[in-house]
């Protein structure tokens, strides 16, 4: 009986060993196990301040303190020392009180009174201090590399809100050429839709001077030659025994694309991409350039029903404001480029009673200095690039990439007017020094001012992937009026 007694105590204690041990490998193991917690379904904010959103984008890093943010002025002059150089153009009076910002903007500056300048977004690390990788997460709000394609800001719009004419384009890209561009590939991984699908991706108009050729028929074709070739595609894709089979989501995708374009070319919406129909002294104050007849287009088509434009200054590499040398006169025919159009936009938007409901926003993906390359601190390899004492005026302005402050500009849509939010500091680094804000928040807060949560979301490889990285975005409420 003993024996029998000492055998079931040692047989009860290597159970409980075994039951130890499966339970501690379920406890290691058990997430890849386990079927994820489906989320909660999608929803929208029951109040928005803004019904669209046009996106001004400064390709190729803005210097905050040349354009939004002025510092102490230097004039050029042989022999000038680069740490003494803080800023390369004058400050100037706004329409607001003790707000100022830089020469060359004077006709920005009289419709500052309708804005909110944020003088306080932060840029990360992304290891390398590439254009296109910090185009990418401003654009979709996710550092590179992704395991999925992440959508554009304008393509989570699209999809969550729909176009507001069903005949429009919800998301129209204005400005940006790929042919050429050794970047080419790198900048079309942001400008999609990514998993959303072809639906919701860009209608892309890479010259609004020819914007109408992409809402009319291919040269040597009338109207109606292509309705019927139109409807001999619909009457083939009808007849497939595939049909009538479950469609793919890429199919489905590109088949309601091609609706769409049909549907737009045959609509009056399609007469906001002809700027020939625009009165002549219109036409005339916005012609700087593609990017001042994009801001054109971007009020005309907001004007017909677009949900999301983009205008891009256009990023090609060691051009526009991608200022690697000759920074300062660079920026004086950049600052032509783009003052009098945005001015221009604004005051049409107020006009026709457009502004209060579209949110205009001006970034960048970051911004420049004469000294510090990315982060304050970080070690400088080229040094030789910028010399210590500057004769020449080719090396006179801010050439080196600058990631510890930006500025970011936003008319109507809800953001409070003359209002300025956050600081940086009036000495080198000139970095943040009052309420830093970074990507996410930004975005949450137009996401915010377009009746979307930080949480909405879609389904992608049987996970929830959100407009915010996991969906922990924050709106900054101190830039958006209340109530």
């Amino acid at each position: 009986m003993a024996h029998k007694s000492r055998l079931s105590a040692s047989l009860t204690r290597r159970e409980v060993l075994q039951a130890a041990a499966v339970g501690s490998i379920a406890a290691l193991t058990g997430p890849l196990w386990a079927v994820p917690k489906e989320p909660e379904p999608p929803r929208l904010l029951p109040r928005r301040s803004a019904d669209a959103v046009i996106l001004l984008w400064m390709a190729g890093g803005m210097s905050h303190v040349e354009t939004f943010d002025p510092k102490r002025y230097q004039p050029f002059a042989p022999g000038l020392k680069t740490a003494d150089m803080l800023c390369t153009f004058p400050a100037i009076n706004t329409s607001v009180d003790d707000l100022q910002i830089s020469e060359g903007l004077e006709n920005i500056a009289k419709v500052m009174d309708r804005a909110t300048l944020i003088r306080s977004l932060v840029l990360p690390d992304l290891g390398f201090i590439l254009h296109t990788r910090h185009q990418y997460h401003w654009h979709t709000g996710y550092e590179p590399p992704q395991s999925v394609a992440a959508p554009h800001l304008g393509s989570w719009m699209a999809q969550a809100l729909g176009p507001r004419d069903p005949a429009m384009p919800p998301f129209i890209d204005i400005g940006q050429s790929y042919e050429g561009n050794g970047e080419a590939e790198e900048l079309k991984a942001f400008q999609t839709a990514g998993f959303l699908g072809s639906e919701f991706g860009p209608f892309r108009i890479p010259d609004p001077r020819t914007a109408v050729e992409a809402v009319r028929p291919p040269k040597g074709m009338d109207a109606q030659r292509f309705k019927n070739r139109y409807d001999a595609w619909q009457r083939l894709a009808q007849a497939s025994p595939k049909s009538s089979q479950p469609k793919e989501k890429q199919k489905e995708a590109l088949e309601q694309s091609l609706d769409r374009a049909y549907r737009l070319m045959n609509s009056p919406a399609a007469k906001a991409f002809d700027l020939h129909l625009e009165p002549q002294p219109s036409f005339d104050v916005y012609n700087t350039g593609k990017f001042g007849l994009g801001c054109l287009l971007a009020r005309r088509a907001v004007e017909a029903g677009a949900r999301f434009v983009e205008v891009s200054t256009e990023y090609i590499p060691f051009l526009g404001w991608d200022t690697h040398e000759n920074g300062h006169t660079r920026l004086v025919d950049m600052k032509k480029q783009i003052d009098r159009p945005i001015a221009q936009l604004i005051l049409d938007l107020e006009k026709r009673g457009l502004l209060d409901r579209t949110l205009v926003v001006l970034a960048s993906e970051f911004s420049r200095d004469a000294l510090t390359e990315g982060k304050p601190g970080k070690p400088v390899k080229d040094q030789a690039a910028q010399p210590d004492v500057i004769t020449d005026l080719k090396h006179f302005g801010m050439h080196r990439h600058f990631t510890a402050a930006s500025s970011v500009v936003l008319w109507g849509g809800g953001a409070k007017p003359g209002f300025v939010y956050g600081r940086t500091a009036d000495e080198r680094p000139l970095a943040v020094v009052e309420n830093p804000m970074t990507v996410t928040e930004l975005h949450s807060t137009i996401y915010h001012a377009m009746g979307i949560p930080p949480t909405y979301h879609a389904v992608t490889e049987k996970r929830p992937f959100y407009v915010t990285p996991d969906g922990k975005g924050k709106a900054v409420l101190d830039v958006l009026q209340q109530g």
